[in-house]
């Protein structure tokens, strides 16, 4: 660990990246950090214990840029803090960050953190089943109703908003999961600061941040990933990040992390932070390959529609892409005249894609939303949202983008 003050604010995020948050002298001259899987930690004096319990339970607030001394592994520990500081320049105007077990378990402690009783969160449609479900089975019993409203309706969010009595949240995903509707953050955030409860923007960055897409510059409070997807990028860890430019209120989300016990575990801190410095590389070639791809399929016999921020013929979405993203992303979706059946039919032909829930790895995965991630939602919701039948959402991984498109060719064949 370093001193996160140190943050190399005079480079470039490639290079804080690899520079920030880490002093090899702390792990006997280690190039790369080393794990530490210790759940307790020895305090120098009993004066130290007692300030880092003070700092920790939020009886005193910390001096600027001070992190408490590490006392169990529930709180915090060495792997977990030098993820925090190394994650924090690839989020444009981030400053603090917290990791959890979990992209779900990220979500769930920013809404405990910031929820009240007798409030509402305004949410855009369709959103993850995972956090549909944890605002309706599980917060709304508790009193924190839940407002949809349809991604990218700026008239119908603005409203929302508005009309939203002890509104504590407004949670957007952009681009929505998996019809890639977007949602303009900056509109989002002025009308959330003109509402009198001034509720707390989150945005679940997971599908463009943070290499092509960065909420915190548009004026939302707090950016969710699951760090299982880009950030992780092979498929073979769980995990979930909250960041936001607040010490104030990192340090809430922490407190509520450290009632729930849901850090990321030593381990896969390390591994997600030695992925860290590709994510940019991998994205790129990501979403130049998921590019070439969709473009084309445009116009197949058998598509009705081929779903792409470079294919938007909506003038409203045009303008939030442009505005807001630089690139498109590694995902897409296609849409079959012949509703479940063909779909399905595609899955079970396709060769090097793989039929598998999840997305942001280097291979390429397929699945049908309506049956597998969103089979949770209404029939209604499912139809307000275009979560249709014949729909199947495509995550692009790094391999050729030729020898995929073959593959999608010849299953459509």
């Amino acid at each position: 660990m370093a001193d996160h003050d140190n943050a190399h604010d005079d480079v470039r995020p490639r290079t804080a990246v690899l520079s920030r948050g880490f002093d090899p002298s702390l792990s006997f001259g280690s190039a790369r950090p080393a794990v530490f899987r210790s759940s307790t930690y020895v305090f120098a004096t009993p004066e130290a214990a007692e300030h880092a319990f003070a700092v920790t339970m939020g009886k005193i607030k910390p001096a600027n840029g001070e992190r408490a001394d590490l006392i169990y592994s529930r709180f915090s520990h060495p792997n977990s803090e030098i993820l925090e500081d190394q994650i924090v320049p690839l989020e444009a105007g981030a400053r603090e960050a917290a990791v959890f077990n979990s992209g779900m378990a990220a979500i769930m402690t920013a809404c405990f953190t910031f929820a009240r009783p007798d409030s509402t969160i305004v949410y855009t449609t369709p959103l993850y089943g995972g956090t549909t479900g944890l605002i309706h089975t599980f917060l709304e019993p508790f009193g924190v109703h839940g407002i949809p409203v349809p991604s990218g309706d700026t008239a119908a969010i603005d409203e929302g908003i508005r009309s939203a009595r002890n509104c504590c949240i407004v949670l957007l995903e952009t681009p929505a999961n998996p019809t890639l509707i977007m949602t303009d953050i900056e509109r989002v955030a002025e009308s959330a600061a003109k509402h009198p409860d001034k509720p707390v923007v989150m945005v679940d960055n997971t599908f463009l941040g943070p290499t092509f897409q960065h909420p915190l510059l548009l004026g939302a409070h707090l950016v969710l990933y699951s760090a299982t997807k880009y950030l992780s990028g092979f498929s073979d860890m769980v995990a979930g990040v909250a960041i936001t430019k607040s010490s104030e209120m990192i340090q809430r989300i922490r407190s509520r992390r450290n009632m729930f016990g849901n850090i990321l575990q030593p381990d896969e801190c390390w591994m997600l932070d030695s992925r860290l410095p590709t994510v940019a590389l991998r994205m790129n070639r990501q979403s130049k390959n998921a590019q070439r791809i969709a473009e084309a399929l445009v116009g197949h016999k058998k598509l009705s529609r081929v779903i792409y921020p470079t294919l938007f013929d909506d003038p409203e979405q045009k303008r939030i892409f442009e505005k807001q993203c630089a690139y498109p992303g590694g995902i897409f979706s296609i849409d079959f005249h012949g509703g479940k059946a063909a779909a399905f039919d595609f899955l079970r032909r396709v060769r090097i894609a793989k039929n598998a829930v999840s997305l942001g790895g280097v291979e390429t995965l397929t699945c049908h939303p309506r049956s597998t991630t969103h089979s949770g939602m209404s029939g209604q919701e499912l139809a307000e949202s275009g979560v249709t039948d014949g729909l199947v959402r495509i995550s692009v991984g790094i391999e050729d983008w030729r020898d995929l498109l073959a593959d999608f060719e010849q299953a459509l064949a």
